[in-house]
């Protein structure tokens, strides 16, 4: 069976912990590798700096992106992904706090996979994390290989 990771690009530690045990609550055992920053997750994604070396054949099969990180910004990263053919077809869910319009639109203008505001109460947040599995995790088919 194919490994099924998720990369966890989030810098509020509470956050971190609140989505890592609404993961573990639903089951969903799925190695989750955990980023703090855009920079790291870009070091990650890419096989560079700390994670130089890193196996590229082995990418997530969904990157949970927030939008207000350190160093480099979830939009940046996400349009890092978005120009480069290597992670061009990554499903991205962007899982912000974010409450302003102009942040939805311009994940979704940068090519995000689906745009989720987190819910303030963990029952909540722990059902939409629930479907987040079940529907990336489970249902959603990603290409295996770019075509050509």
């Amino acid at each position: 069976m194919e490994n099924k990771m998720i990369l966890l690009v989030e810098d509020n530690p509470d956050d971190e912990l609140l989505t890592l045990h609404a993961l573990k609550e639903n089951h969903i055992k799925n190695e989750v590798v955990v980023a703090h920053d855009g920079a790291e997750a870009l070091d990650y994604l890419f096989g560079t700096g700390m994670y130089e070396g890193r196996d590229l054949s082995i990418m997530p099969q969904v990157v949970l992106l927030d939008i207000n990180l350190p160093k480099v910004n979830g939009l940046e990263v996400l349009s890092r992904l978005r120009g480069d053919e290597r992670t061009e077809l990554l499903p991205v869910v962007v899982l912000t706090s974010s409450k302003e319009e102009q942040d939805m639109l311009a994940s979704y203008k940068l090519g995000a996979n689906s745009y989720i505001r987190k819910p303030v109460n963990f029952d909540q947040f722990t059902e939409a994390v629930r479907n987040l599995g079940l529907y990336w995790l489970v249902l959603n088919e990603v290409p295996s290989k770019r075509g050509g």
